[in-house]
């Protein structure tokens, strides 16, 4: 099925040792984390995949299990080593959720960022999900959620629940083994987020077990931060806490 525009995995190739895997959220695109896959492909090899049931149609994210998911992120992590020694992984949203994952799983990873990502959701049909999700095929868009008004976030117009389901049953997977994640950690989080709370940063901050790890709280961006006024920050702070780390 052709891909459509926006949505396209991505790679830099550069001569360098260092590589970082850039990671997008759920029914957003490749293109809502480019500006950082962008900078950091300046200075490191960068491999974005695209994730499975994006860019496509919105129905067939509700085709889908998490575990399709972990493959996709898994065998970009495969690509990604075969031209890099030192691993990063980045992501926005659920991309960070799967950053988590990638991390309690592969301890070689040399570090982990996370821009506003998703363990816990604030909604009072979330208990009813796994009855919703066979009676209402989706709900109306929580994308571009952007402060920068001149910004358009690329993704899919309606939340598919089927899908969402398998966000959360993800994040229970995630929750559960946080204290495996002994790298370093840098946690971006908006301070005015509508798609997710400000919970998440610190209940993943206090569960982890890596010794170095900070909270990078952002006042002028809202959840697709990576688009936002803020986006500066994450770029800079990011490639600071690469070559601190590698």
């Amino acid at each position: 099925m052709e891909i459509m525009k926006g949505w396209e995995p991505y790679s830099y190739k550069r001569a360098s040792r260092i590589g970082v895997l850039v990671l997008h959220g759920y029914t957003g695109s490749t293109s809502s984390a480019r500006p950082l896959g962008d900078y950091l492909g300046r200075y490191y090899n960068v491999e974005s995949p695209r994730l499975t049931g994006h860019g496509t149609r919105w129905q067939d994210l509700n085709k889908l299990s998490y575990k399709d998911w972990i493959n996709d992120v898994e065998t970009a992590l495969v690509k990604l080593k075969k031209r890099a020694k030192r691993i990063f992984v980045a992501g926005l949203s659920v991309g960070g959720e799967l950053s988590l994952y990638l991390a309690e799983h592969h301890p070689e990873l040399l570090g982990v960022i996370i821009v506003n990502h998703l363990l816990i959701v604030h909604n009072p049909l979330l208990p009813f999900l796994p009855v919703l999700k066979h009676l209402v095929p989706s709900v109306p868009a929580v994308g571009n959620d952007i402060k920068d008004t001149s910004q358009t976030e690329i993704g899919y117009k309606c939340t598919p629940l089927k899908g969402l389901a398998e966000v959360m049953r993800l994040a229970d997977v995630v929750k559960k083994d946080l204290p495996k994640v002994t790298q370093p950690v840098l946690i971006f989080k908006s301070k005015e987020d509508h798609v997710v709370p400000a919970v998440n940063a610190t209940y993943t901050y206090e569960r982890i077990s890596s010794a170095d790890k900070e909270i990078v709280w952002l006042t002028n961006s809202y959840h697709v931060a990576t688009m936002d006024f803020d986006k500066d920050i994450i770029n800079k702070k990011t490639h600071e806490f690469i070559r601190k780390h590698s």
